[in-house]
């Protein structure tokens, strides 16, 4: 599986650099291709399996993780391994499955279309370098606080696999709060859709109201101009029958 910090660690400062920093990197680089070799030979059933493991809510967040492919691989290669996959968890060929089989080709389909967008891929590119950056100085600060400490200045950290853990456990963070703020966003949005409904619905019903009260007000006044002239037609009456008798 492709490590989502795997991108430009060695860019920041204590990442791979210093003495032993390319036996390390060729460690780790060793590592991350036989894990990716392994994982692209699963079977349909072993992807479905990992795109809906527990916790893969979270996993999933990253399109990188969800497609296993290098944050820097470039957007063709990302494209034909999409295509290969979403063929392999395809609900019709996986029939047998269909309803789980469907679930991963949605994931798989939702991660291509975030990653073919190259606005969202490139937030996407941030987040992961943002861990990256963050893991790097954790590892500085706590060097720093060993040495000032008189003590050895080794870090779990410094083996590879535990400083690829480091970072994917940091990018799944940062992932998850960017869909937390999505979530809390949408809600708001939701909410001032639904305040601006009720604005409407007022305004419309205060309309029919006052519409409703200016049709009584008319059929009132006719009634008043009917009234008045009966009135005055009755006393037109007496008045003559009074001459008259």
């Amino acid at each position: 599986m492709a490590s989502p910090g795997f991108g430009t660690f060695g860019s920041h400062s204590g990442g791979f650099s210093g003495e032993g920093g390319d036996k390390k990197f060729d460690v780790f680089y060793k590592d991350l291709k036989e894990t990716e070799k392994r994982d692209a030979v699963l079977t349909p059933k072993q992807q479905i399996d990992r795109l809906l493991r527990p916790g893969a809510s979270y996993a999933n967040l990253n399109p990188f993780e969800v497609l296993q492919v290098d944050p820097t691989t470039p957007i063709e290669e990302i494209k034909k391994k999409f295509r290969r996959m979403s063929i392999l968890v395809h609900p019709d060929k996986n029939q047998d499955d269909s309803e789980r089989a469907q679930k991963a080709f949605d994931e798989v389909t939702k991660a291509w279309r975030c990653l073919e967008n190259e606005a969202t891929r490139q937030k996407c590119l941030d987040i992961v370098e943002e861990a990256e950056a963050i893991v790097a100085k954790r590892i500085e600060e706590r060097k720093k606080q060993l040495k000032r400490e008189g003590k050895d200045t080794r870090v779990d950290e410094d083996d590879p696999e535990k400083l690829k853990r480091a970072v994917y456990v940091q990018t799944m963070k940062l992932f998850a709060d960017m869909e937390r703020k999505r979530r809390q966003q949408e809600t708001r949005d939701q909410e001032e859709r639904k305040r601006k409904r009720e604005e409407e619905i007022e305004e419309e019903e205060q309309k029919k109201a006052e519409k409703e009260w200016q049709k009584n007000f008319e059929v009132r006044s006719l009634w008043k101009v009917l009234v008045v002239d009966e009135i005055f037609c009755i006393n037109i009456y007496l008045h003559i029958y009074i001459f008259f008798c």
